[in-house]
């Protein structure tokens, strides 16, 4: 049986469609994907993201436990508030997850990981910090929300506990503050600016209704990943997975190499691999044909010969063409073929993100 979140009851007053979402009933819309997709590009909007899995960790060796988890360094971490991204890899070096962590002291971390891998990576935390002591906190009588857009700061300021105002206004971005179990970061997955808001359920439905009362409307998943998409997020069990490591996901930014005695899961094969230079790598896409869409799963030619395939695909409401994330062979492209209907169709290579802050990071003129 699906699982509901503490505002289930919101989303069905809204008329939203109901979907199951790795076990979780979740909102695909409210009505409209496209009026959705530019509500957070243009003003803002708020999802519904209690799904996740938000996991505090907690002791002397909490820092040392995960900078031999992660595949980023949290010795960057140097004040409390500060968050990183990073992969969670195994020891084939192959990606588990992918999270964000925040400091909040010297011994207390707080991880935001997806919906999808909550049993696994929980099992596989608790499996690793057994040598390090750490006490792990698996929260489940937390709410998030996610409020995203160009006015979302200015417009969900009002609503956030006044002892926590201030210190929200003020936030650097991939920094967070707390009161109490108010925890407010400002952090995203849709190219915009805005906060993430972890808070107790039982004020969850009150601050929801806030927020709709300050002109913030509700969000789905299909604009979720519409606008991820533009932005270049990658999307776990999609674009990454337990077959593929950081350097095949384009993600070799997350890789802390240095310093070169740090020991960190997945480290070895990720260096033979990272040497040998011979894996795929992950591009991003433009269909120069209006008439097609990019979906998953379709192939990708490179001079004729089937070399690649389709990750992620949608049509940007953005931009006005369809765009894509796709797995590659390592030579650099100007253009590839994609198989579609039966088709050949021709796409631009370009490098994500395709949109931030509602405008264009990439030339959209046909190659």
């Amino acid at each position: 049986m699906s699982k509901k979140t503490p505002l289930y009851a919101k989303h069905l007053q809204a008329n939203a469609k109901m979907v199951d979402f790795h076990g979780w009933l979740m909102p695909l819309h409210y009505g409209s994907q496209l009026t959705e997709h530019h509500q957070v590009r243009r003003d803002a909007g708020v999802f519904d993201v209690s799904h996740m899995t938000v996991l505090d960790l907690s002791g002397q060796r909490a820092r040392e436990f995960l900078r031999y988890l992660l595949a980023n360094d949290v010795a960057k971490l140097k004040e409390a508030g500060q968050a990183l991204y990073s992969c969670m890899l195994n020891e084939r070096g192959k990606v588990l997850d992918d999270l964000i962590v925040y400091q909040q002291t010297e011994t207390q971390f707080r991880m935001v990981c997806n919906a999808a891998t909550r049993d696994k990576v929980s099992n596989w935390i608790k499996k690793q910090a057994k040598n390090f002591g750490v006490r792990i906190q698996d929260s489940l009588h937390y709410a998030m929300l996610a409020i995203q857009g160009p006015t979302a700061r200015d417009k969900t300021l009002p609503c956030l506990p006044p002892e926590l105002q201030s210190a929200a206004l003020g936030l650097k971005p991939f920094h967070s503050c707390w009161s109490e179990q108010w925890f407010v970061a400002r952090t995203g997955y849709t190219g915009e600016d805005g906060f993430e808001v972890i808070l107790p359920v039982p004020q969850a439905q009150s601050f929801w209704d806030n927020l709709l009362l300050a002109g913030i409307k509700p969000i789905g998943l299909a604009a979720r990943d519409t606008l991820r998409l533009e932005a270049g997020m990658r999307l776990y069990g999609t674009d990454l997975d337990e077959n593929h490591s950081p350097l095949e996901s384009g993600l070799e930014w997350t890789v802390a190499w240095t310093p070169p005695n740090r020991e960190f899961i997945g480290r070895d094969a990720l260096e033979e691999q990272r040497q040998r230079r011979e894996h795929s790598i992950m591009v991003g896409l433009i269909l120069n044909d209006k008439r097609g869409v990019l979906r998953g799963h379709q192939t990708v030619y490179l001079e004729n010969r089937e070399e690649g395939q389709i990750t992620s695909g949608t049509f940007s409401p953005t931009l006005g063409m369809s765009i894509g994330l796709a797995r590659v062979p390592p030579e650099v492209h100007e253009q590839v073929t994609v198989a579609i209907r039966n088709k050949q169709l021709t796409a631009k290579v370009v490098k994500p993100p395709f949109v931030r802050h509602g405008k264009a990071c990439i030339d959209i003129e046909p190659a």
